[in-house]
């Protein structure tokens, strides 16, 4: 067999990493097996084993995919210019939890579900999650004290609390996707404000 270069072989590891996505976002991770991921591809096990040994390692890159977009939107965020406030940045969020779902063939929120409950069971997912929302916090505080600096929370608020609340929002937003309805950023920021309001007054 010929070698690969280095862009075919990323391509069929993309191509095998996919089809492992695509098992899992309609089956979840325990219920798909290799031979279904295997069928999936297209291609023989020997091929498919040649880029991943194991479900745990495919199960370990759908966590991965999912983090990394959420980080790379944040990133983005911080450094747009000019800032983009609080208001915005759920218009944001929940524009890329859409695009999420309209992944074609596969729905990333639902493994990122997935990789939630896999978490609880493996330790080292578990560990990877835990540096990536300890990273995401810090983001956001670095983000709150942006709308700090540009006036748009109050100098006296903390800047950890907004973290905490968007950290927080955000999971919630794909589970009530999935088992209620998908909140419009418009409506999320009138409750917000308002309940600040509320307790203010």
């Amino acid at each position: 067999m010929p070698r690969l270069s280095a862009d075919a072989w990323e391509k069929r590891r993309r191509h095998v990493m996919v089809s492992a996505w695509k098992c899992f976002s309609r089956q979840g991770f325990q219920a798909t097996t290799m031979d279904e991921i295997i069928a999936e591809t297209g291609m023989s096990s020997s091929s498919v084993y040649r880029y991943f040994a194991s479900k745990d390692e495919l199960i370990a890159s759908a966590a991965e995919e999912s983090l990394t977009g959420t980080k790379s939107m944040l990133d983005e965020l911080r450094q747009r210019r000019p800032v983009p406030g609080p208001r915005e940045t759920l218009t944001v969020i929940t524009k890329a939890l859409q695009r999420q779902i309209d992944q074609p063939g596969y729905d990333l929120s639902k493994i990122t579900v997935n990789a939630w409950a896999e978490a609880l069971r493996q330790p080292q997912l578990h560990d990877r999650a835990y540096r990536f929302y300890r990273e995401t916090h810090k983001s956001l505080v670095a983000l709150a004290r942006l709308w700090q600096s540009e006036g748009m929370v109050a100098p006296e608020t903390d800047p950890t609390s907004i973290a905490d609340l968007f950290i927080s929002l955000m999971p919630g937003l794909i589970v009530t996707r999935h088992l209620y309805k998908l909140a419009t950023a418009a409506r999320l920021a009138e409750g917000v404000l308002a309940f600040a309001a509320a307790e203010s007054g």
